[in-house]
């Protein structure tokens, strides 16, 4: 089992900066890659970014530039340092952990409100 909270988000003006951060507890060792995901209002849940074991990072394209990825394994956290940000950007982000031993299993952290508004 993987428990993960998250924490960070609130009201940021257009332009402002975030950082999401995602701390991993239980099964840690298990995990393979982790990621955000956002649902705006409206829309579906969507991938964001994606931090995998190796270290490879990937971005969707409307963040890429603007939105960092990365994992402390330290302190057993991941982050998102969002900057540049956009009113499109507004939704409810997520991160997830993945584990593949015994079965592939996704552990979903709970949501935090992420607005971008003046």
């Amino acid at each position: 089992q993987v428990q993960l909270v998250v924490s960070g988000g609130g009201l940021v003006q257009p332009g402002g900066s975030l950082r999401l951060s995602c701390a991993a507890s239980g099964s840690i060792v298990r995990i393979s890659d982790m990621g955000w995901y956002r649902q705006g209002p409206g829309k579906q849940r969507e991938l964001v970014a994606t931090f995998c074991r190796g270290g490879n990072t990937n971005y969707i394209n409307s963040v890429k530039g603007r939105f960092t990825i990365s994992r402390d394994n330290a302190k057993n956290t991941m982050y998102l340092q969002m900057n540049s940000l956009k009113p499109e950007d507004t939704a409810v982000y997520y991160c997830n952990a993945i584990t593949t031993y015994p079965s592939r299993t996704v552990y979903w952290g709970q949501g935090t409100q992420v607005t971008v508004s003046s």
